[in-house]
């Protein structure tokens, strides 16, 4: 169906789904999680077999929207961290989050064409939530939703075509990933709502999934392969699952099997398209 953008009225985002597991069914039969489940089955397909190098569409509006994450890492070096008695958590981060959340919607109004501006101070809001909370100072899988939901937006609205897909996820969600660790690593931000040795990873989910996808009939890397630090230092630049396999054995230190159990365990399924299945399927217990 076609979105009315001039007849839609748009309004600043709120929680509609309490705490409780009673709320649950509710989320559940929203619109907006069928719509957030497709959009990232959609770009699951889209980048099935395919290294971030492929060649793929890149519109000026996607051109604009890595120009914004690239200004966001900018703005890390106006507010390095201060000295601070406590190791993780660095008050610095705040400053940071200040300054996104005054500019987030001039941000977005540059992206937008006259005819979308309207949309533009409700789509601010998952921007400004899709890089890590102000007050606890964590970052976690709700966060990197919130980034799934900040693109969503421009497809639902018209911005984003069906020929972006591939761009969307290789070049637009790989730069949000480094502009995250950049965040994680200069802030030393806690993971929010980690489940520690069975959670996935601290901070991130979706990559697992577009990532296993990039992988599905590659006739040399494995499964089994992905936690052999040969593997990933080789390949981490042409698939984002290994990127992320890298970036978790930067920050840890012990054995991969300890500190990462269910990525170790994932590493005993026979093939890509068995671990993409099940991600999947995680993913949509967890969400």
């Amino acid at each position: 169906m076609q979105f009315d953008i001039e007849g839609h009225e748009f309004m600043i985002p709120k929680k509609e789904i309490g705490p409780g597991p009673e709320e649950i069914p509710k989320w559940e039969k929203s619109q907006a999680y069928q719509d957030l489940l497709g959009f990232i089955l959609a770009m699951n397909n889209a980048v099935k077999g395919k290294k971030m190098s492929a060649e793929c569409q890149m519109s000026p509006f996607l051109t604009h929207l890595m120009e914004l994450l690239d200004t966001l890492e900018s703005w890390i070096s106006e507010f390095p961290p201060v000295d601070q008695p406590q190791r993780f958590g660095n008050k610095s981060f705040r400053d940071w989050f200040d300054k996104l959340q005054q500019n987030a919607k001039q941000l977005v109004d540059g992206l937008l064409d006259d005819k979308y501006q309207k949309a533009s101070e409700e789509i601010a809001v998952y921007l400004v939530e899709a890089v890590g909370n102000q007050t606890r100072i964590d970052y976690g899988t709700g966060h990197e939703m919130a980034f799934a939901a900040f693109l969503f937006c421009f497809y639902k609205i018209g911005v984003l075509k069906e020929s972006d897909a591939e761009a969307v996820v290789l070049k637009v969600f790989s730069r949000y990933l480094l502009l995250v660790r950049s965040l994680q690593q200069t802030y030393r931000m806690e993971p929010a709502g980690s489940q520690g040795v069975w959670a996935l990873d601290d901070h991130q989910f979706i990559p697992f999934i577009w990532g296993s996808s990039q992988l599905i009939g590659h006739p040399r890397i494995f499964p089994k392969s992905s936690v052999k630090p040969e593997i990933y230092e080789h390949f981490s630049k042409d698939y984002m699952f290994l990127s992320c396999i890298k970036y978790i054995n930067q920050v840890k230190t012990g054995p991969f099997a300890e500190h990462s159990n269910q990525l170790w365990n994932i590493s005993a399924v026979p093939n890509w398209d068995k671990v993409n299945s099940g991600l999947v399927k995680m993913y949509k217990a967890e969400v």
